[in-house]
């Protein structure tokens, strides 16, 4: 796992390129700070930096940037490919000498001999890279297929830059770039800037599974070398079949192989364990893989509803790993806070960023390497939203539109205050075991999905944080396409499907794979997600949805699987979200710190946003009318954001 960063001015190298160059990877040292290395050629006015965190190979044999045997190709690369001992072999035996132990060098092997498509086809593993091709004197960039490696790139007048993050880029003394307000509306409304967007106009991310072509004149060509819409509908084509017990067998044979490969480093490795089905699964098949207790980690909070490290607990001492864990107090989870802006470089408020970073520095202290259980709740159907958003419109979507909208201004009338109390009289008027509690906030919540005109717009209402995001920014709009009306998704006949697939191309990327990389990047910790294996989700893809979601019930197959290591009494509990009481620090210990973003005379000189309806949410959350957290936190983020630019 590394950092890497760089510029091409093809019409001449810039003075001072080495010192350029030299600032942009030191401003990446957390992703990499084992070596730097450094590449240039002036007379194509290409500058490639490398920032190195060792994990295979730790002799030089294994520094970047790395030129290819046959001299053609300089690679720098961030991320791993796991099936690289295979393609050694099968290079070896077409007559490839190799002089060290790399991945990296094994890529380099293969581009030359099958090119830059069927190596990226052949390649199983989470990368960013970028290769300059010094005989076509043109430059590549390419992004795993699930997206959990960044890089972002610009052109700046005539130099075109490129990083891991945002940081590299904005070193570079040609940068020059305004923050953009479609991205900015876009980020109210998801809590994060989707990909191509970045926070900053004529920047952008490369997206997943694309190589980017870029020439001397400027044209920059984007292909894709991996589908996922393509993989669903194979999926549909050939199902697997069999028994039940057939399809799990199946799934546990490709997770297995996956996280055997992903095991396989020259640096102490690890896992996250929350107690979840998806991490348990993952360390159970680790353990599985391994002569000595696989060393796991989790983080517990005292307040209630938020502490997951008594689950973990049990399935540690049940799988017999070597378990840590570590009680926060809300005065270190608080500490984290100031640090975020820098961490993640641009816009982002998911707040189990919080402790997703402080996850990740207690493993960094035993470990290099972790293994998680990111990409479960999308390929198996985990979320809650899933069934939910599947009931409801099975429910009510009948109904004619103009009814559901009046029903759904009635609920809106009532205060969620006095929906409250109501929940609350009725729970008591049930016995104990058919009461549920419900806010008034959740209630008003599915007012909103109640008025949706068709199933995308229920998936949209359950997914979005700020409704009408353009009425809140100045100037602001929301582009048309899938983030606005769900197009660009296949046409799905379960709804349920559709939902997965929709938030594995958003959702996955964007926000999950975003918090993880930054929060372990930050503590220079490499995280794998053996569930983003792209061989795991095309099995995924075939299983049949009543073996993902179900009777109330999401990743019943994974359960079943899970079942062949660990008690389904250990692991059968409520899902729980990875998060912190934002919403009681904001009206306590953060209160102070939140006011002073949220000033309106402050708001309004930035002129970012209007005032109004941010300050409406504030005194409606303040006075505990209403729970604004999120909406609060997305302004909170871009604000602190803001203020570490200056």
């Amino acid at each position: 796992m590394c950092g890497l960063a760089g510029f091409w001015a093809p019409s001449g190298s810039p003075l001072e390129g080495d010192a350029i160059l030299r600032r942009m990877a030191q401003s990446l040292q957390h992703r990499g700070p084992d070596g730097e290395g450094y590449w240039s050629d002036p007379t194509s006015g290409i500058a490639l930096a490398h920032r190195r965190l060792s994990i295979l190979d730790l002799s030089p044999l294994g520094s970047q940037p790395m030129s290819s045997y046959d001299g053609r190709y300089v690679i720098a690369f961030n991320g791993e490919i796991y099936n690289f001992a295979e393609l050694r072999d099968e290079l070896q035996h077409l007559g490839c000498v190799f002089r060290g132990r790399s991945d990296t060098e094994v890529l380099l092997a293969a581009l030359v001999r099958w090119g830059l498509g069927p190596t990226l086809k052949r390649s199983a593993g989470m990368f960013a890279f970028v290769l300059w091709d010094r005989q076509a004197r043109s430059l590549h960039l390419a992004r795993d297929r699930f997206g959990e490696k960044p890089l972002y790139y610009a052109w700046m007048g005539r130099t075109f830059i490129f990083g891991s993050e945002l940081k590299a880029l904005r070193v570079h003394p040609d940068w020059r770039a305004d923050i953009d307000k479609t991205a900015l509306t876009l980020f109210l409304r998801h809590n994060y800037v989707p990909a191509p967007h970045s926070i900053y106009a004529g920047v952008r991310k490369v997206r997943p599974a694309a190589v980017l072509t870029v020439t001397a004149d400027g044209e920059i060509e984007e292909t894709e070398y991996w589908s996922l819409r393509e993989t669903v509908a194979r999926g549909h084509r050939s199902p697997l079949d069999g028994s039940d017990s057939e399809v799990v067998s199946e799934l546990e044979r490709t997770l297995r192989r996956t996280i055997r490969q992903e095991m396989v480093a020259d640096v102490p490795l690890g896992a996250f364990l929350s107690g979840g089905v998806d991490s348990s699964a993952v360390v159970a098949l680790m353990q599985t893989e391994s002569t000595r207790p696989v060393r796991t980690f989790t983080i517990g909070f005292l307040e209630p509803g938020y502490n997951e490290a008594e689950h973990a607990k049990v399935v540690a001492r049940h799988l017999r790993t070597d378990h840590t864990e570590l009680y926060v107090t809300p005065a270190q989870a608080l500490e984290v806070i100031p640090r975020l802006p820098t961490l993640y470089d641009e816009p982002f408020a998911d707040s189990s960023q919080i402790p997703t970073y402080l996850v990740a520095e207690l493993a960094r202290r035993h470990v290099t390497v972790s293994l998680s259980g990111d990409g479960g709740d999308e390929l198996f159907g985990g979320y809650d939203r899933y069934s939910l958003g599947k009931r409801l419109w099975t429910t009510v979507g009948w109904v004619p539109l103009v009814l559901r909208q009046m029903l759904a201004r009635a609920v809106h009338a009532v205060a969620p205050s006095r929906w409250d109390a109501i929940s609350r009289h009725v729970a008591l008027a049930l016995p104990r075991s058919r009461r549920l509690a419900v806010s008034g906030a959740r209630i008003h919540k599915l007012a909103d999905v109640l008025a949706a005109d068709s199933p995308g717009a229920v998936y949209r209402s359950l997914v979005t944080h700020w409704p009408n995001p353009a009425t809140v920014v100045v100037g602001g709009s929301e582009p048309e396409g899938r983030f606005t009306n769900g197009a660009g998704c296949f046409d799905a006949s379960d709804f349920v499907e559709w939902m997965m697939y929709h938030d594995a191309q958003t959702y996955l990327p964007d926000d999950i794979l975003v918090k993880v990389d930054r929060a372990t990047m930050g503590v220079s910790l490499e995280s794998r997600a053996p569930y983003l294996d792209h061989r795991v989700a095309e099995v995924a893809w075939r299983i049949p949805m009543r073996l993902k979601v179900g009777h109330g019930q999401g990743k019943r197959v994974l359960r079943r699987l899970l079942d062949r290591y660990v008690p389904r009494t250990l692991t059968d509990r409520p899902k729980m979200g990875f998060g912190v009481p934002i919403d009681s620090w904001l009206r306590g210990p953060l209160r102070g710190w939140a006011e002073a973003l949220l000033s309106p005379s402050r708001l309004q000189r930035e002129g970012f946003f209007d005032p109004a309806p941010i300050q409406n949410k504030w005194h409606e959350h303040l006075s505990g009318q209403r729970n604004w957290q999120y909406l609060l936190w997305d302004v909170l983020m871009f604000q602190a954001w803001l203020e570490s630019q200056a």
